[in-house]
């Protein structure tokens, strides 16, 4: 009677083993799969053969790069944000935002994501806080219509207007500095702390404000992003010294 439990507990185990795919026993020698695979039939090779590791050409950081440096003018950059078809933003968004303004201009600008109304129209800062961009670039005499070129770090809109995720702006990232290589901006403007963390390595943009940096091979000034303005308006006396800081900078590389 003994004899028999032990039968059944032990078959039970094998089986358990047996459905966790544990179904061979290990050899004194190992087995080369391979070259076992290659001497049988298609079907019964494909179930011994171990799957291989996954391409580099699926790693989304891969693509985005090799889809970023395949263009050679800021129209093909276009189109190889819109087959990029790694990031999940741009399945919940309406339209790609690109870019806006003066290509070629010596400022580029550099925000963090579109929101509903950059969604809706597929343009960046058009909402109530790229009407305030406009003013401040205004008053000292500049304008996206004649000396400035703009572009966000995410060209799809996050849910909600949430921030974008870390692995978001990596994907995006390759695109961003392909960019800045095809526009050649003499100056950068680093807008939020999201672009910040893109292009400097570094969030904290009440510290990092008005000091310039270097980004992307460029001269490279964060500031506040107007919509931070918005809901802050005590800051705007900081923009407007960010502002007089950009200007001299122009006056004196120009």
């Amino acid at each position: 009677m003994e004899s028999g439990n032990t039968f059944w507990a032990d078959k039970a185990a094998l089986d358990w083993q047996i459905e966790l795919g544990a179904d061979e026993c290990i050899a004194d020698a190992p087995v080369d799969r391979y070259s076992l695979a290659a001497s049988l039939p298609k079907k019964t090779a494909a179930k011994i053969t171990p799957e291989l590791p996954l391409s580099v050409e699926s790693d989304p950081i891969d693509a985005a790069r090799r889809a970023a440096d395949s263009a050679h003018d800021l129209e093909g950059l276009r189109a190889a944000l819109a087959a990029y078809e790694h990031c999940e933003l741009k399945k919940g968004a309406r339209t790609l935002v690109f870019a806006d303004g003066t290509p070629k201009a010596r400022v580029m600008i550099i925000g963090e994501a579109p929101g509903r109304d950059e969604d809706r129209q597929g343009l960046p800062f058009v909402g109530r806080a790229g009407q305030l961009l406009d003013r401040m670039l205004e008053a000292i005499d500049m304008g996206r219509d004649r000396n400035v070129y703009i572009t966000n770090v995410l060209p799809w809109r996050p849910p909600q207007n949430r921030d974008p995720k870390p692995d978001e702006i990596a994907m995006m990232k390759p695109f961003v500095e392909r960019h800045v290589a095809l526009a050649a901006p003499d100056l950068l403007v680093v807008m939020g702390n999201i672009s910040c963390q893109a292009l400097l390595g570094r969030k904290g943009i009440t510290r990092l404000r008005g000091n310039w940096t270097e980004a992307l091979g460029k001269p490279a000034l964060p500031m506040f992003h107007p919509a931070y303005l918005l809901r802050n308006p005590a800051a705007k006396r900081d923009a407007w010294a960010d502002l007089l800081s950009l200007k001299a900078r122009l006056r004196e590389t120009a």
